[in-house]
């Protein structure tokens, strides 16, 4: 078992490995949701380009029936890189990243 810096632990769900229990938690609520007809589809780490040569992965990209995309990213702890990145990305495409 791979630890993180943040004491994550790397966690398998339905044969994919996400960077830790509570991103694999929200997976699975996201296939419930698909399940109950609320969520047609939803990306793993959809990337976004920032000035500089800099990139920010968000955790899910999910695309909900009523025709709305949501960008979430699953933290456990804020660190002020991701505070800073997600400023620079709501700055730089029309939308905003929800933290679950």
């Amino acid at each position: 078992m791979i630890y993180h810096k943040f004491h994550a632990r790397q966690t398998e769900y339905n044969g994919r490995t996400f960077h830790s229990k509570k991103e694999a938690k929200r997976a699975q609520e996201l296939d419930w949701l698909i399940r109950g007809g609320e969520v047609v589809f939803y990306l793993r780490q959809p990337m976004f380009d920032l000035p500089g040569g800099v990139t920010y992965k968000a955790d899910f990209a999910i695309y909900w029936t009523d025709g709305h995309v949501s960008f979430e990213d699953v933290k456990g702890y804020r660190t002020k890189d991701f505070v800073m990145k997600k400023k620079m990305v709501e700055s730089q495409y029309p939308i905003s990243i929800e933290e679950a």
